[in-house]
């Protein structure tokens, strides 16, 4: 589980292709891996993985098919950067909302535009997701807990306060950048106790 709040940008340094998987070796940039043990999980851009290397300034990571598949990951790039957060502790405070790590699908990039001294940016989604998307609610997208401002059948919109831009890969949002979207949890279940 993670909170949703970004510790740190990192870098994809390598992309290798293994019987239809991938291994990304990720530099963390400012993130300390001092606490970090071989079968950790590290959000990177939302999706978590498994340590399955680490040195003192990067990590490895075997990424499956059906991951490469589903999130953005699979057009995943040396030189890409990357958000990253490791999995909470007892001791982590929860300052965003509880991220799963497990992405529900990716959207799009649509508009961007200042908004006094934040930035709005709204997002086009799968139709799949927009039951699941409420105004008011949190939604993680690249892995940051963000709330949601404005909500339409296939697209919503955020505000970006100047300290989450300068903190995430967000700052490089551009319309066309595809994002991995994991939705609420609570409104997951919530769905899920309505079927049965």
């Amino acid at each position: 589980m993670f909170t949703g709040i970004i510790q740190a940008i990192g870098e994809i340094r390598a992309v290798e292709a293994i019987g239809g998987d991938a291994r990304l070796r990720i530099g963390v940039g400012d993130l300390s891996l001092d606490r970090v043990a071989l079968g950790d999980s590290i959000a990177v851009n939302g999706v978590c993985l498994t340590v399955i290397e680490f040195a003192a300034d990067e990590f490895a990571a075997d990424v499956s098919q059906e991951t490469l598949q589903l999130t953005t990951l699979g057009h995943a790039a040396a030189g890409s950067r990357v958000n990253l957060e490791p999995s909470l502790t007892l001791a982590t405070p929860l300052g965003g909302h509880l991220v799963s790590g497990h992405v529900d699908g990716v959207g799009e990039v649509a508009f961007l535009a200042p908004d006094a001294r934040s930035t709005r940016i709204d997002f086009a989604m799968p139709e799949v997701l927009a039951r699941y998307v409420a105004k008011k609610g949190s939604i993680a997208i690249d892995g940051t807990s963000l709330t949601v401002n404005e909500v339409g059948e296939r697209k919503f919109s955020v505000n970006l306060v100047p300290h989450t831009l300068e903190r995430t890969i967000m700052r490089r949002y551009e319309p066309g950048t595809r994002v991995n979207l994991e939705v609420d949890l609570v409104a997951r279940y919530l769905e899920r106790l309505n079927q049965v």
